[in-house]
């Protein structure tokens, strides 16, 4: 079996892993470093289980070879909240119960973040947009639309 060797920054520490050359970030995450919080939702890029942001931008973790994340910048949900503190948008899901199973929430979560980073104050039509990559079963978006508005609120406020 053919294997890689990828140095990469991590919710801010870089890692060197060599792993199997076929491995998805998504796995080089769950299964090399421990951070479960990225979901294998479909394996196929169509649920967005898997968000992260790579170089600040959602990606579908599952679609990325370990390799091609070679001297990028990643950010997982465990790498959202600092100093013993959630993230706004981490409060905001919570206060507006945005959070039904989970399942999808870090993915929601982390594309919500790559949104605000690029529109601070988006309109409902920004909001539903940026969220068209991932899917939630459990609700009809409205407390998670809820929840990232609430989330611009206090971040402009802050």
């Amino acid at each position: 079996m053919s294997q890689v060797t990828v140095t990469l920054t991590v919710n801010g520490q870089t890692q060197t892993i060599t792993t199997d050359a076929h491995k998805t970030l998504l796995y080089l995450l769950r299964d090399d470093l421990g951070l479960y919080g990225t979901k294998d939702g479909c394996s196929e890029g169509e649920c967005g289980a898997c968000t992260v942001l790579m170089d600040g931008r959602p990606v579908n973790a599952c679609l990325v070879l370990a390799g091609q994340a070679q001297g990028r910048t990643i950010i997982t949900i465990e790498g959202l909240a600092g100093d013993g503190e959630l993230h706004p948008l981490q409060r905001a899901f919570i206060r507006s119960g945005a959070v039904q199973c989970g399942f999808c929430t870090p993915g929601l979560v982390l594309s919500a973040v790559a949104l605000l980073e690029r529109q601070p104050d988006p309109t409902e039509a920004q909001i539903r947009q940026a969220l068209t990559g991932n899917l939630c079963r459990c609700t009809g978006y409205t407390q998670i639309i809820a929840a990232i508005q609430a989330a611009a609120r206090e971040v402009d406020h802050a």
